[in-house]
């Protein structure tokens, strides 16, 4: 017996992004695990160079991607970073409290947790901020999933604490995971922001300038000894909010509509493919138990839920803040376990605090404790929210549940 088209379930379209990190996840370790696995990493392995008289960059593809491809995605952060400061949940200070204390919450618990377990390891200190960040579209993409019993309080909620989580990583990244600088470079680097800076105070729409020198930008902060990727992030931070003459919606608003479906269906399966491929040969749950893994699953996994829900349990209790209309606390539970998902953003971390700074023995230790922490948070924050769901239907009247199920 079928059901009929009209009461098929259907999956709700902002969970397709999650899924679709999960699915290059999934594959990423099928292919590292099979015959194709030399094959991958000659892949990743391989040079890809643009030279230009004496000007020339050289690198293996998987620094594209991180380098590149994560400066695109960057932007769009910046982007919406703006336009939430400005104009969204993030422009009313009362409905910022909640959201900014369990962010920092969530950044300085899991942090913590990590510190304790590799104390005494310089090297493996570096990757104290790996399980302090969230992986927005994953998180979003599983509360999708759930559909209509999940207020729309709550997804702004998390999305609202997801953006915050974004800025403060993008604050630890410029911070502690920034290499030695060329003073010349940084010049170029300012030289070009006080074009980007002249162009958006004379009124400047027009995509292609900002664009020219967005790449010009990149280039200058890559050298720089700066993360190239936070070149995304300022030059977000020129793109005029207000509309010019005749035009409906601001610059901002159309490149971030522009460029969204190029990140969450290119750019983070790309990243995610790229980084997620580990070898599970000859792991074991003593693999799991070493201290890199081990702090960042744990931080992921018990920090979070610790640092977001405790945070605002006592932030709500201290009357600083209030929980937000229609969501329970085992629904704000869940959600602070869901935020234990870090993938995208730890992965990429990761990538800044061992692979590229002379560890290479953690470089499969920590994407270990970041699928695994991930794995754990998504599984447990999907349970509580199903159950808060069930508990919240089992209160309602016949009525509400027609209401709400209705189409």
């Amino acid at each position: 017996m079928t059901l009929a088209a009209s009461h098929r379930p259907r999956i709700p379209k902002e969970a397709f992004p999650g899924l679709l990190l999960m699915g290059a996840m999934l594959v990423a370790l099928l292919v590292a695990n099979s015959p194709l696995a030399p094959l991958y990493q000659r892949l990743l392995d391989t040079y890809a160079e643009i030279s230009i008289g004496a000007f020339e960059l050289r690198k293996p593809l998987l620094l594209w991607i991180n380098d590149g491809l994560m400066a695109v995605f960057f932007f769009l952060v910046g982007l919406e970073l703006k336009r939430e400061i400005l104009a969204g949940e993030l422009s009313d200070f009362r409905k910022v409290i909640l959201p900014l204390v369990a962010a920092l919450g969530g950044i300085g618990a899991p942090a913590l947790i990590y510190a304790w377990i590799n104390r005494g390891d310089a090297m493996a200190m570096n990757g104290w901020a790996i399980p302090a960040a969230t992986d927005i579209a994953f998180a979003l993409g599983v509360l999708a999933l759930l559909g209509k019993s999940v207020p729309l309080a709550l997804k702004v909620f998390l999305a609202s604490v997801a953006v915050i989580d974004d800025l403060a990583a993008i604050v630890i990244i410029a911070v502690f995971y920034t290499s030695q600088l060329s003073f010349l470079s940084l010049g170029i680097a300012a030289s070009l922001l006080v074009a980007l800076f002249i162009l958006n105070r004379r009124g400047v729409t027009a995509k292609t300038p900002y664009l020219l020198l967005s790449v010009a930008l990149w280039v200058a902060v890559l050298k720089s000894g700066v993360h190239a990727t936070l070149a995304g992030v300022v030059v977000a931070a020129f793109i005029p909010y207000r509309p010019a003459k005749g035009e409906k919606k601001p610059l901002l608003e159309v490149m971030e509509h522009d460029i969204h479906p190029w990140v969450a269906f290119g750019v983070l399966p790309i990243f995610a493919f790229a980084n997620a491929g580990v070898s599970l040969v000859g792991m074991t749950l003593g693999s799991l138990l070493q201290p890199v893994p081990l702090g960042i699953a744990l931080g992921l996994f018990l920090g979070k839920q610790i640092g977001i829900f405790g945070a605002s349990f006592l932030a709500v209790k201290a009357g600083i803040a209030r929980l937000p209309s229609g969501v329970s606390w085992l629904q704000l539970y869940g959600v602070a376990l869901l935020c234990g998902i870090g993938f995208t953003m730890s992965l990429f971390i990761g990538s800044l605090a061992f692979e590229q700074s002379g560890g290479p023995d953690y470089a499969v230790d920590d994407r270990l404790g970041i699928l695994a922490g991930s794995l754990l948070s998504g599984m447990a924050g999907s349970l509580i929210l199903w159950l808060a769901s069930r508990k919240s239907a089992a209160k309602e009247s016949p009525t509400d549940q027609e209401a709400r199920s209705a189409p």
